[in-house]
């Protein structure tokens, strides 16, 4: 069994208390992980069974297993000749793959199989299963849309998984007794302490968190994503796909007359896809580094930011920044900072929403 872990700074909750993401926890198949009103997730380490679901569906890749990196099983994969994936192989479940690398690993090796086969006895099914189609599903669409060839396939296999050889003598046995081996047994043993308590473990930012929130990172998945579709030709006609069916990146509109140039929106973005320039004078989206974790939408008080119902597919080939607004940069004439606006307001967001509040208690009309 696995024992999940938390990066207090990659949780996009960690971002912003205004943060709605609960993923990690609607996906759980045994309530491990509760989010509740905490700023950070909880894990309950004795009821986690290590099936990475979690980890593939955080979208910053903020929870991670101790005994399987997908980004590493993805590169094991492309290397070896087999092309089955199954929970009795290669993987814990085969939903601790998330729909990026499904469709890389599709690329690379022109086709890979699901081994459904195990799902039906499973006792995480209920959960795991309907998120493996619609991983299934989403990366057959993208990939369709992108006319590749490739293909990924649902089968029953029922790999089975071969009886590890035992050591045949004494001499082999104390042979494989080495510190590093000692030292993984000790991890080991601390391990199974952890998971043997029965209650929810609260996370914390911890003074190193705080200072990693402001980087701005992009997931391995996303790199190995784009890597992957450089060696794909590029289709006949940039289709144009209906964006609700993606669960990884999208593509934003927002509402200038509603936008009150708060910044908030790409400063928290934990990816830098919505960004600024050194005058704050702008705002910028890359689909390429979106990876629809929502915090956007989330502190966007006017709800000015929204999906786009549609996402062009020559954005996986042909990724461009796209502006989405441009402001105007003057100098308040109360506090004298600058600041930038859409409007021809003369004083900054900050010091109109204190003079709204003062003449509001004091009964001043603004024509005063």
């Amino acid at each position: 069994m696995s024992l999940i872990s938390l990066s207090a700074s990659k949780c996009v909750r960690s971002l912003a208390r205004e943060s709605q993401c609960n993923k990690c926890e609607l996906i759980c198949p045994t309530e491990a992980i509760v989010v509740a009103n905490n700023p950070l997730p909880s894990i309950n380490f004795s009821a986690c069974v290590g099936c990475g679901a979690c980890d593939a569906i955080c979208p910053s890749e903020a929870l991670s297993l101790d005994n399987f990196s997908a980004s590493e099983f993805f590169f094991e994969f492309i290397d070896g000749e087999d092309n089955i994936i199954s929970c009795a192989k290669n993987v814990p479940c085969i939903s601790a793959l998330s729909v990026e690398y499904i469709i890389s690993l599709t690329v690379l090796k022109k086709e890979i199989v699901l081994d459904m086969g195990h799902c039906n006895n499973c006792a995480i099914a209920h959960k795991c299963k309907p998120q493996i189609i619609k991983n299934y599903e989403e990366a057959s669409y993208v990939l369709e849309a992108m006319e590749s060839e490739t293909k990924v396939i649902l089968k029953d296999v029922c790999y089975e998984a071969k009886e590890p050889e035992k050591l045949s003598n004494r001499r082999e046995f104390f042979s494989s007794i080495t510190l590093g081996n000692v030292a993984k047994a000790k991890h080991s043993f601390e391990d199974e302490v952890k998971k043997a308590t029965d209650e929810l473990v609260e996370h914390t930012l911890q003074k190193e968190d705080i200072a990693l929130l402001r980087k701005k990172r992009i997931t391995h998945r996303r790199k190995l994503l784009y890597s992957s579709i450089k060696r794909v030709q590029k289709p006949s006609i940039y289709h144009i796909i209906d964006a609700n069916e993606l669960s990884f990146t999208s593509a934003k509109l927002l509402d200038e007359d509603s936008c009150t140039a708060c910044q908030m929106c790409y400063r928290v973005c934990p990816t830098g896809a919505l960004s600024s320039d050194i005058k704050n004078s702008k705002i910028d989206f890359d689909p390429l580094l979106c990876i629809r974790c929502g915090i956007c939408h989330d502190v966007c008080e006017p709800n000015s930011i929204t999906l786009s119902g549609t996402y062009k597919v020559k954005e996986f080939f042909e990724p461009a920044v796209q502006n989405l607004i441009a402001f105007k940069v003057r100098r308040c004439d109360e506090c004298n900072i600058i600041f930038s606006s859409n409007t021809d307001d003369k004083m900054c967001y900050r010091c109109k929403a204190e003079d709204e509040e003062a003449r509001e208690l004091w009964g001043i009309s603004e024509d005063m």
